[in-house]
């Protein structure tokens, strides 16, 4: 059986189902790029609202909700790939993605994110597919702007070769 949440859990004016309508796909898409795996984007997003529901008053006095779930998904990922590097130091998996409403444009782009550094990632995917100015990219990863700066330099060469690379594959 379904509960509702109660209201006071969100700020004024936003339901927590609304926040998730607004703002679900969006951090999807966000949570791809900076993780290079779909089904690993979704279950993070899911378990930021979890979280957020859980909060109770503090994600409500959260002037912004939706970087208080992204900043909690991102969170809860480097937690996790601590602990995978920790414990089994598995390859990342090689896997194609599958078909993310909203993404299709951007596969190109979310393979050769994937190629990335985490570091270099984690910064691009939040500056572009987060629109994050570097400051906020900054603020949400506990970084100085000049080494999100620098990450997003040398991400951006990277993954410029590689998208020129695929284009001149793609035309011969």
């Amino acid at each position: 059986m379904d509960t509702p949440i109660p209201e006071q859990l969100v700020p004024a004016g936003h339901r927590l189902e609304d926040v998730f309508l607004l703002s679900y796909r969006r951090l999807v898409v966000q949570l791809y790029g900076v993780t290079g795996d779909r089904v690993e984007a979704e279950d993070l997003v899911q378990e930021a609202f979890v979280r957020a529901a859980a909060a109770g008053q503090r994600f409500a006095r959260t002037a912004n909700p939706e970087a208080w779930l992204r900043t909690t998904a991102i969170n809860l990922h480097r937690s996790r790939w601590r602990k995978l590097r920790n414990f089994s130091r598995i390859k990342e998996r090689l896997e194609q993605p599958q078909d993310v409403p909203g993404l299709d444009d951007r596969l190109d782009v979310i393979e050769a994110l994937r190629a990335l550094p985490a570091d270099q990632r984690e910064v691009v995917a939040l500056h572009h597919l987060a629109d994050l100015s570097v400051a906020e990219v900054g603020r949400e990863l506990g970084l100085p702007e000049g080494t999100v700066k620098s990450r997003l330099s040398r991400g951006r060469e990277s993954l410029a070769r590689a998208l020129s690379t695929e284009q001149e594959v793609r035309h011969v």
